[in-house]
């Protein structure tokens, strides 16, 4: 009698898990807005005088204008808009006052960061010197905006390098400021954009040499020259 053979059992599968990438969570809209204005007012897309009505901002966005007013009032208590009731909010021009409490503050925590960072660690100076090459590199592109942010970012690793949290916070209070004069800056001097990278390089030579005293110089030298833009609003 011929053997029957017995059925394969199929071993069951091993449920496998498909990795499947978290769902992007869409920021609120008054977070949209508030980003997508600051950035605008931050590379001078919005300049200084300039009036945005909500209307124009919800259609921007895509968003209805209720955010649009959470949105203002935030960049109103950060010191870049003015809100008009039922005319809209005006971009603030930087002015004179803004640019002298900017660079007084500047100076006092620069100098101090750059006479403490020698010895400069080679982290430091690579990072430096990256920051340099990208200044470089962005404004052969005439990419305004970047440039100012690579320009923060070599003078904010000089001050992290200090090692004090408390200036590097009140440091980077200034970030928004300084982004936005710098670009205003640009646009109204760009002649100084090559000047700019020059003394870059001479805080960063100064640096590499182990020279605190040079280095406190060229960083006062940079940054007081900006001064002469406090006769009047930079437009």
């Amino acid at each position: 009698m011929p053997s029957v053979a017995a059925p394969v059992t199929a071993a069951p599968e091993t449920p496998t898990r498909t990795a499947t990438a978290a769902p992007t969570k869409t920021p609120p809209a008054a977070e949209r807005v508030y980003a997508y204005v600051k950035q605008a007012v931050l590379e001078r897309r919005y300049e200084g005088g300039m009036l945005l009505t909500e209307g124009e901002l919800a259609e921007a966005v895509g968003v209805s204008r209720t955010p649009v007013r959470e949105a203002l009032l935030r960049l109103e208590v950060e010191g870049l808009m003015k809100l008009y009731p039922k005319k809209g909010a005006m971009v603030l021009p930087v002015s004179a006052q803004e640019i002298a409490d900017v660079v007084e503050t500047r100076l006092l925590v620069e100098e101090h960061a750059a006479r403490k960072a020698v010895p400069a660690s080679p982290a430091l100076i690579a990072e430096l010197e990256e920051q340099l090459a990208k200044m470089e590199e962005l404004a052969a592109s005439g990419d305004l905006a970047a440039v100012s942010v690579a320009d923060r970012c070599f003078h904010a690793a000089i001050v992290r390098s200090a090692g004090n949290q408390i200036l590097d916070r009140l440091y980077e209070q200034l970030r928004d400021r300084q982004l936005r004069m710098g670009v205003a800056v640009m646009h109204a001097n760009p002649d100084r954009i090559a000047k700019n990278i020059a003394e870059h390089g001479e805080i960063l030579r100064a640096l590499r040499a182990g020279d605190a005293a040079a280095a406190v110089d060229a960083v006062h030298r940079h940054v007081s020259w900006v001064r002469n833009l406090a006769q009047g609003d930079v437009r």
